[in-house]
């Protein structure tokens, strides 16, 4: 039987969404803080331009759109292999989701929590 629905955990909350909704959506109706610092106020809505919903996941996330693409090749996010933008991605599989420091969530601790101990 086909999989319809995703347990997503975040910072010690888990909750269900159906496969293939917008990750950013799923976050902002839970009421994670997905931005930091000013970017709760200056950010893109959704559209992918400014990076600030940048979040580490670990699990299955639909392929990067060319925006994402783009946008994760501009400093800060450039080199963050790891992260993708939550506008951007949708929900294929149950996930792991962490969200680091700084304006853009770049600033990664020297232990990430998402990192094995």
């Amino acid at each position: 039987m086909e999989q319809t629905n995703a347990t997503i955990r975040f910072d010690g909350r888990e909750f269900e969404c159906p496969i293939g909704s917008n990750l950013r959506s799923v976050l902002v109706r839970n009421k994670v803080t997905l931005y930091n610092e000013g970017a709760r106020f200056l950010n893109c809505r959704g559209l992918g331009t400014c990076g600030t919903c940048a979040v580490e996941v670990r699990g299955k996330l639909s392929v990067m759109t060319r925006i994402e693409q783009t946008r994760m090749n501009l400093p800060p996010l450039k080199g963050h292999y790891h992260l993708r933008l939550a506008c951007q991605a949708t929900v294929q599989g149950d996930l792991d989701i962490a969200k680091h420091e700084g304006f853009w969530g770049e600033k990664e601790r020297e232990r990430g929590p998402l990192q094995s101990t």
